[in-house]
C-alpha cells in the first residue's frame, strides 16, 4: 500500500483545513450585501477616539459600558486599535489591543481588523461625517455586527435616529440595538 493511500484520510483532513482557513478567513473580511464602504476616506482624520454610541450585541462586548476605540498609525503601517470599555459586574475596565489594514484602496473605508493573531474581521465604514469626522456608522461582513461611533460620548435624539433609519432600511436589526452608557467614571 502506497504512503498516499496510508494517510489519504490525514493529508485530505489537512487539504480541507486549510482551504477552509484561507476562504473562511477572507470571507471574515467581505462585506454584507447592499452595503457600501465610504470612498474618500482620510486614515488621519479618523485618527484618535471614538465613543460607541450603540452596537448591536455579540460576546467580546457583552456587558460593557462606556465603550471607546482610539486609533493611531502603527510603525511599520496600519492602524493601532485599542478598544475600552467597563464591566460593571467586575468592576474593573476591560482592554482589547487590535491592529487594523486596509483591505483595498487606503481610501475606502473598508479595512481588516485583527485582536487574535491572524484571524481579521470585516470593519467597514459604510456612513461616515466626512465634513468633520464626528460620526462614523460600522460594520463587518454580516448584519449581526453594527456600532455607531461618535467624537463625543452623547449624540442628540436626530443622530441617534438618523442611525436607526439607515440601519434599519439596510436590514440590520434595530430592535436588538443596544445604548452605550456613558458615566463620568474615573479612568
Amino acid at each position: 500500500m502506497s504512503v498516499f493511500m496510508k494517510h489519504r484520510f490525514k493529508l485530505l483532513g489537512l487539504l480541507c483545513a486549510v482551504l477552509f482557513i484561507f476562504y473562511g478567513m477572507n470571507s471574515c473580511v467581505g462585506v454584507p450585501d447592499g452595503v457600501s464602504p465610504v470612498d474618500g476616506f482620510d486614515q488621519d482624520k479618523y485618527m484618535g477616539k471614538w465613543y460607541e454610541i450603540a452596537r448591536l450585541d455579540h460576546s467580546f462586548e457583552r456587558g460593557l459600558s462606556e465603550v471607546s476605540a482610539e486609533y493611531s498609525s502603527r510603525d511599520g503601517g496600519g492602524i493601532k486599535v485599542l478598544n475600552r470599555g467597563y464591566n460593571e459586574s467586575k468592576g474593573e475596565w476591560s482592554e482589547a489591543e487590535g491592529k487594523a489594514y486596509f483591505v483595498g484602496a487606503a481610501d475606502v473605508g473598508h479595512l481588516k481588523v485583527s485582536f487574535f493573531g491572524p484571524f481579521y474581521g470585516s470593519y467597514v465604514v459604510f456612513d461616515l461625517d466626512k465634513a468633520g469626522y464626528q460620526h462614523a456608522y460600522i460594520t463587518s461582513y454580516n448584519k449581526k455586527y453594527l456600532w455607531f461611533l461618535s467624537r463625543t460620548p452623547q449624540v442628540s435624539d436626530d443622530k441617534k435616529r438618523a442611525f436607526i433609519e439607515k440601519a434599519k432600511g439596510l436590514g440590520y436589526d434595530v430592535d436588538a440595538l443596544i445604548f452605550v452608557d456613558h458615566k463620568a467614571r474615573k479612568k
